[in-house]
């Protein structure tokens, strides 16, 4: 399969100062740089779909720092207030480089709210997980804010296989696509870890895209 069916494409912008407006033609180039080569995996696979990205501090975020842009220009000029929510994280940490993320659109919904697996590993094992629901967000929106709530993810079967017998978004076999992607996050982050490389937002849980 094409890699980045789950694979998102992702950039980072150093030398950020949103306080002082420093870096921001910068990071516009970039975004919009990501975007086109978005657009472009778009129309190879025939998706219609916009495109976005979402800008995110570079350092863990618990939700905070984090922003959904469609156009450069969206970056550039921001008001006072953007620039106070993307400029300062957790624990008063002030933000100087942001990784710029392929935006993947959310496509499952649960109690009439757009919803996110999560899945939870034991070593290597795929062991459960849950959905975080925020009735309140689009798709194309950050779901780790005020309002969210989480509901059990439920595997009907250990989903270690898949089911030939089902349809592709069956239970079984899309839980099972997300423990693949789960446990490839995993090997990633292993060989990352073993090369001595920094885990960015180690902190937080491995984030990957699951197209549908």
């Amino acid at each position: 399969i094409d890699p980045w069916l789950i694979d998102p494409m992702f950039d980072v912008c150093h030398d950020i100062n949103f306080h002082e407006r420093s870096g921001e033609e910068c990071l516009a180039t970039r975004v919009g740089a990501l975007l086109a080569r978005i657009r472009d995996k778009y129309a190879q696979h025939s998706i219609d779909h916009d495109p976005f990205v979402i800008v995110k501090a570079d350092a863990g975020t618990y939700g905070m720092g984090i922003m959904t842009v469609r156009d450069p220009s969206e970056i550039v000029g921001l008001n006072r207030k953007q620039r106070n929510k993307m400029a300062v994280i957790k624990e008063g940490m002030e933000v100087s480089s942001v990784l710029i993320q392929e935006g993947v659109p959310t496509f499952e919904t649960v109690d009439g709210g757009v919803a996110e697996p999560v899945v939870y590993m034991i070593d290597r094992y795929v062991v459960g997980g849950f959905y975080r629901v925020h009735a309140e967000r689009g798709r194309d929106e950050n779901l780790n804010a005020p309002g969210m709530h989480f509901k059990p993810l439920a595997f009907e079967a250990c989903c270690t296989m898949p089911d030939p017998g089902c349809e592709p978004d069956a239970p079984p076999n899309r839980f099972y696509a997300y423990g693949v992607v789960a446990r490839l996050a995993l090997l990633a982050a292993s060989i990352e870890l073993d090369r001595g490389l920094p885990l960015d937002g180690h902190d937080e849980a491995i984030e990957t895209g699951l197209r549908g």
